[in-house]
């Protein structure tokens, strides 16, 4: 009898002992998964206007879908720079020194802050229109380092074409641009080529801030057919003021940006900024899954779309070709 129960206390004690290892095991599964910090992620964006806007939603939408959530799995700090480059910098310092798992950098100079500051968090850019020329990566295909992302480059031969297919008498294009933005010296050196090669002479006003646009686009009434602004930060967050100027001169003013046609430009040959944001996001799942920045190529938006204000149009005394209205994929009407 002794023995019986001998046998079965030990084969209690058994049972007892792998419940507890069992229990102690999802004790500290539980343990880590409860203690282990939500990834971090730091939008840092130069400045308000609706392309960038744009961008930003659709990435946050789009990460989402990918699994990466804020307030679950991730936490997103988004700070505003207000087009002021101390704020700017002090942005990008403080997500670097509290070790930021992903930096997203929307804009040209958003992104060469976020890179002068650390050289180990991931980078990722959006809307930057020419990464080489800002310093940010070696090469497209090949970026290196820990920077890469997204380019929004739109070519100003394609938008001069448009130009020139709705108003065909352009002899002098005013280019209206903050000579600051590397992105917006790229596109107006592209202009320049353009303008030479078709007979054209381009009359510059630079600005260095919104509170100068107006009074550079007044500068350039009487003095050129038509007005052209790249994709530039500081002339986009200003565009109803460069359309108010512009429509009283009944100067066509043709941009970089859809947002800036629907802010008051006549028109664009431009890239889907939605779908810019989405791509975006696709680069920052491969990011926060373990890819290395420097390995995914910067990724081009091939699908270009024409866009048009009709209520530009109409203002101006500019009727736009049954063919042209027949492409544009969007037509404003405010």
């Amino acid at each position: 009898m002794k023995k019986v129960l001998r046998t079965v206390f030990a084969v209690f004690m058994l049972f007892a002992l792998l419940f507890a290892s069992s229990a102690c095991k999802k004790g500290e599964n539980a343990s880590d998964n409860n203690s282990g910090e939500k990834k971090k992620i730091g939008i840092v964006q130069i400045i308000e206007h609706p392309s960038l806007n744009t961008i930003r939603e659709s990435f946050i939408e789009e990460l989402e879908k990918k699994g990466f959530k804020d307030g679950e799995n991730i936490t997103i700090d988004y700070q505003n720079a207000q087009n002021d480059q101390t704020n700017l910098k002090a942005i990008c310092q403080r997500f670097s020194s509290n070790n930021y798992d992903l930096i997203v950098a929307i804009a040209t100079p958003s992104a060469q802050a976020a890179a002068g500051e650390t050289d180990e968090i991931p980078v990722l850019f959006s809307a930057c229109t020419d990464p080489i020329s800002a310093g940010l990566v070696d090469s497209l295909e090949k970026p290196g380092k820990n920077v890469t992302g997204t380019s929004d480059r739109v070519s100003s031969e394609k938008i001069m074409e448009l130009a020139v297919r709705i108003t065909p008498d352009i002899k002098k294009i005013g280019a209206l641009y903050n000579s600051s933005e590397i992105n917006s010296i790229s596109m107006i050196n592209d202009l320049k080529e353009y303008a030479q090669k078709n007979g054209m002479t381009v009359v510059e006003a630079t600005v260095a801030n919104t509170a100068e646009v107006q009074q550079a686009v007044q500068s350039l009434v009487g003095k050129v057919d038509a007005i052209f602004s790249p994709i530039d930060n500081t002339v986009a967050s200003a565009m109803p003021v460069v359309a108010e100027v512009a429509n009283k001169a009944r100067i066509p003013v043709y941009v970089g940006a859809d947002s800036m046609v629907e802010d008051g430009g006549l028109a664009t040959y431009g890239i889907n900024y939605i779908s810019l944001g989405q791509e975006t996001a696709h680069m920052a799942a491969e990011i926060l899954n373990g890819k290395n920045p420097g390995d995914i190529p910067v990724r081009t938006m091939s699908d270009l779309q024409i866009y048009i204000n009709k209520a530009t149009a109409d203002a101006i005394g500019v009727t736009i070709p049954e063919d042209v209205m027949k492409e544009a994929v969007r037509v404003f009407d405010k």
